[in-house]
């Protein structure tokens, strides 16, 4: 999207001030209060086993049933400078240490590292805990001018261990002296996703966004278009909380996914970009809920994984949207997402990379329109629009008794994507299982959720609209007002999500499921091998 406004868009509300409840009768998880239990603060310590669990027993099974951490949440945020950091790698494997940088007026402070998963319904566990670290003020961010990317370029604090950390999205909280708290996300990433379904974080989105030291790939000190970021670099905190991308956008569905018990893998976009292999044999592969920047070489092996087989998930909207770059800092470490925009013929790479620009993926040269993928075309921005059911006997509806135009208010929004027949169109049938009427900026259209199925046998849902993740938490105080959507949204994407994550994580879903029934004649008047010729 051409602004950062749906953070705007979201009702206002802290991470901190809600917790999961636990599983309702129909299958479902929703949110209250949780009592809060003590944690070890003994210096530099991790949790152990819990009694009772031998460590032969399978990590998986034993992480599965481990108590929960509901203390996880941010009480404090505090002045921007009270504390806030950053680690040297966006995710590392098991094991795996990474180097923390961080800035304080406090004079000490510890840290905290949460893993986020169901843990019967807390939301998150306590891993591991350092000792007092002493505090220092580190000095302001250097601003590369041609470029115009902020590096903080801090001196390491401290060097985070990893050993016996399960694989998963992990939070670590800073806590200073002070009672301030800011977070830094991490992921501890999987070496194979053969056999499971694999979580793909979107850090390159999360960083197009930051704002921290006045610049974005959106918007420069002075507020405006012009003077914007061209690159972004991981060597920076994230604004606001330190990690609002991730707790908007990713955190229910994790949650959500850890409940159903499914084998699941962890990676990031950056990390399928540079190592591919992850994706071999896995089952689906799920991008949450705001994924829109990627580079060609990810698209490219997420397609491939597809037309091996592979099931998609995409749980947001503008998906696939902006094509990136990836470059080494000074340091050698790829820690540096490139995009131009609008002015992508400004790119000195560009010079001996004529067809590689860092511009939207559906703009010459090189057009390449994200439907191609996803089976939908981001068309909008801002909407608020309930969501219309189209088929209603479709299986991603089964157990939610909806019918054939029920609706759910505000659930499509802030940004929606649709079918649009004139567009690329993915090979295989095309099934539209929501048709939402909305009007963007005054322009009457439609938000569609689509299923299309290849000849691989692997299946692909879209969900349409940016909110899905966000409606797993409707009806409830946590994450803020969601929007308006309340219980009912919440069970009912709850239950669709459900049944997508469990129908995919059996195989080909082609294979096991009925059959997509093209239906865009019908809908939009003509049908997408038309649309092909």
């Amino acid at each position: 999207m051409d602004d950062d406004m749906e953070g705007r868009d979201r009702a206002a509300g802290g991470f901190d001030r809600r917790r999961f409840l636990g599983v309702t009768a129909g299958g479902a998880f929703s949110l209250a209060a949780y009592g809060v239990t003590g944690c070890d603060p003994s210096t530099g310590v991790r949790p152990g086993a819990e009694p009772g669990r031998t460590e032969s027993e399978p990590s998986a099974a034993r992480e599965g049933r481990r108590t929960g951490s509901p203390d996880w949440r941010i009480r404090s945020v505090g002045p921007p400078d009270a504390i806030e950091g950053y680690a040297d790698k966006v995710s590392v494997l098991p094991g795996e240490a990474f180097g923390l940088y961080v800035s304080t007026t406090a004079p000490g402070f510890r840290v905290s590292a949460y893993r986020i998963g169901w843990y019967g319904g807390a939301q998150a566990r306590l891993v591991w805990r350092s000792g007092r670290v002493a505090g220092r003020h580190q000095h302001p961010p250097r601003l590369k001018g041609g470029t115009r990317t902020v590096q903080a370029d801090w001196e390491r604090t401290t060097a985070v261990p990893t050993g016996g950390w399960p694989e998963g999205a992990y939070l670590l909280r800073l806590d200073a002296e002070s009672g301030h708290q800011r977070y830094v996300p991490v992921i501890v990433r999987s070496a194979s996703a053969s056999g499971k379904t694999l979580l793909v974080h979107a850090v390159a989105t999360w960083q197009a966004y930051n704002r921290w030291g006045d610049y974005s790939l959106y918007e420069g000190k002075d507020g405006g278009y012009g003077s914007r970021s061209l690159a972004v670099s991981f060597d920076r905190p994230y604004d606001k909380n330190g990690a609002e991308k991730f707790l908007v956008y990713e955190r229910a569905a994790v949650v959500l996914a850890e409940r159903l018990g499914i084998p699941l893998a962890y990676t990031t976009g950056v990390d399928i970009h540079r190592a591919p292999s992850v994706l071999r044999g896995a089952t689906a592969v799920v991008s949450l809920g705001h994924d829109e920047y990627w580079t060609p070489e990810q698209r490219r092996y997420v397609t491939r994984a597809r037309d091996a087989g592979t099931n998609l998930v995409f749980l947001g909207a503008n998906t696939c949207f902006r094509r990136v770059r990836l470059e080494p800092l000074e340091t050698g470490s790829v820690r540096t997402v490139v995009c131009y925009k609008s002015d992508y013929k400004d790119d000195p790479y560009l010079v001996n990379h004529p067809t590689m620009p860092t511009n939207d993926f559906r703009s010459p040269p090189a057009a390449q329109p994200e439907s191609s993928l996803t089976g939908v075309l981001y068309e909008g921005y801002p909407t608020d629009a309930p969501y219309v059911v189209h088929g209603a006997d479709h299986w991603i509806f089964a157990g939610t008794g909806v019918k054939r135009r029920d609706s759910f208010d505000h659930l499509v929004g802030v940004e929606y994507d649709r079918v649009t027949p004139q567009a690329p169109t993915p090979p295989g049938p095309m099934e539209i299982v929501a048709h939402s009427p909305l009007v963007c900026k005054g322009r009457s259209s439609h938000s569609d959720s689509a299923y299309y199925t290849v000849p691989s046998g692997a299946g692909v849902f879209a969900t349409g609209t940016m909110r899905w993740v966000e409606a797993l938490m409707a009806g409830t105080r946590e994450n803020g007002g969601n929007h308006g959507m309340d219980a009912r949204t919440g069970a009912f994407v709850t239950r669709a999500t459900e049944n997508v994550l469990r129908a995919f994580a059996a195989g080909p879903a082609a294979k096991g499921m009925p059959p997509a029934r093209d239906n865009v004649r019908s809908v939009y008047g003509r049908t997408t091998e038309e649309t092909d010729r």
